[in-house]
């Protein structure tokens, strides 16, 4: 059981909501547009959770070895920066997790497509292959992009498009401007996670060179950019929703725009590191919350109907 807890905590099961959220609006409107599989939902939803723990894996490996997490970083500590467990402890655990990603992801294939589409294998083993080097090259390596300030673009990307215009792409066979709006949406929002990470651990990662847009913007821009990230998300999905209203069940998504204005005011009053850590599993959560509210308000429609 001792060895049990350290390993959980590295892979920060806290984060694994908001890396499915995409997998649902995707399959929300698969089902919408009436297209579904149990087998793809499941293991779409174990490839990306598998995807979420290498790249918490490979992130806590990056920061320990590069001593990124010292005595200055706040929120839990690190596996590697507790001495838990050790540098080659964790390697393993990475190759380990490449592999099941590996299963995984050609399981989804072959559930998704069958042997026969060739084109759409292709696309989504380069897809698979490209998600795993950005979670491993977030922080390990001589060059990891998340100490260019380059985060925020692969987030946007891999949380908002790939996750949600991909799993809608697994059950449809096609690609539907429908999902684009929700995508960005949700890019934005997964972003603002982001930015407040690195918001929290700004000083601490500018004294060791670690350069993130936060460290680049300085607090007071980064906290404008974070506005402009989560009402950005707010404004985009009140555009997809009169684009595509249908009924009063499509705006259920309103609700989560609660929580999001809260944390917005929580932001703007924030000061200490501990300020924006304690609104990081805030804003996971009401992100998660907004994909369910938005995707079922149009599956549940359809359910109305029949």
């Amino acid at each position: 059981m001792k060895k049990i807890r350290p390993w959980l905590s590295a892979m920060r099961l806290r984060t694994l909501p908001l890396s499915v959220s995409g997998i649902i609006l995707g399959t929300c409107f698969a089902v919408y547009n009436g297209r579904f599989s149990w087998w793809v939902l499941v293991l779409a939803i174990l490839t990306t959770i598998s995807l979420q723990v290498l790249s918490n894996l490979a992130n806590d490996y990056g920061d320990g070895v590069k001593g990124t997490d010292n005595e200055d970083r706040v929120g839990p500590q690190r596996a590697i920066q507790s001495g838990s467990i050790t540098p080659e402890e964790m390697l393993d655990a990475i190759k380990f997790n490449i592999v099941v990603v590996i299963i995984l992801t050609l399981s989804l294939i072959m559930a998704a497509f069958g042997p026969t589409n060739f084109l759409f294998l292709l696309l989504f083993i380069f897809l698979g292959g490209l998600s795993v080097y950005a979670a491993l090259n977030y922080t390990m390596g001589d060059s990891p992009y998340g100490y260019r300030a380059l985060g925020d673009v692969f987030v946007f990307i891999f949380f908002g498009f790939v996750s949600t215009i991909g799993s809608y792409l697994l059950y449809a066979h096609k690609i539907d401007y429908v999902v684009f709006l929700p995508a960005i949406a949700l890019g934005l929002l997964s972003v603002g996670v982001l930015n407040l990470n690195n918001m929290r651990d700004l000083e601490a990662d500018a004294n060791v060179g670690k350069i993130t847009l936060a460290v680049k913007l300085g607090i007071k821009r980064a906290k404008r950019y974070h506005y402009s990230l989560i009402v950005g998300a707010m404004l985009v999905t009140v555009l997809f929703s009169i684009f595509y209203y249908v009924s009063p069940y499509n705006l259920l998504y309103l609700i989560a725009f609660i929580p999001l204005l809260i944390h917005l005011k929580k932001i703007k009053a924030a000061k200490a590191p501990n300020d924006f850590d304690g609104q990081l599993k805030v804003l996971a959560l009401s992100t998660f919350l907004f994909a369910l509210l938005l995707g079922f308000g149009y599956i549940s429609f359809n359910f109305i109907l029949n």
